[in-house]
């Protein structure tokens, strides 16, 4: 099997996904994704394809992350992870889409607009 290729995206992450088969190692930016995400919510999340799919320990993954925080660059993972496993193995989907991994999420910050302090609020109104 040769290296697949793909993209996960959440908020203004990035996440560019390289899976092969191999012993279930894990690389975020050449760090260990433990020693990347040391809560264990965020490492649930990078794993959560891993185990709805039942193939924890098959495939080595090597991720480059940029951009966003720390929650927003764990799920653009997820769903690079996700794209990946589908590419692999097309029958995933499904039970993939089930638990919502096949969906970008849309949701961006909203843009500050001029005239104002921030993107929905506004300067205090005086009628004298």
């Amino acid at each position: 099997m040769e290296v697949i290729n793909t993209l996960g995206r959440r908020k203004t992450s990035v996440a560019r996904v390289y899976m092969k088969e191999g012993k279930g190692e894990i690389k975020i930016n050449k760090r260990d994704f433990k020693e990347f995400f040391p809560l264990a919510t965020l490492q649930a999340k990078v794993l959560q394809a891993f185990e709805i799919t039942e193939t924890t320990g098959k495939y080595d993954v090597v991720v480059n992350v940029a951009g966003g925080g720390i929650n927003g660059q764990a799920e653009a993972i997820r769903l690079g992870i996700a794209r990946a496993l589908v590419k692999v193995d097309e029958e995933l989907k499904s039970s993939l889409r089930a638990e919502g991994l096949m969906t970008r999420d849309p949701r961006m910050v909203e843009r500050k607009k001029p005239g104002q302090p921030k993107a929905r609020k506004k300067f205090q109104f005086s009628k004298r």
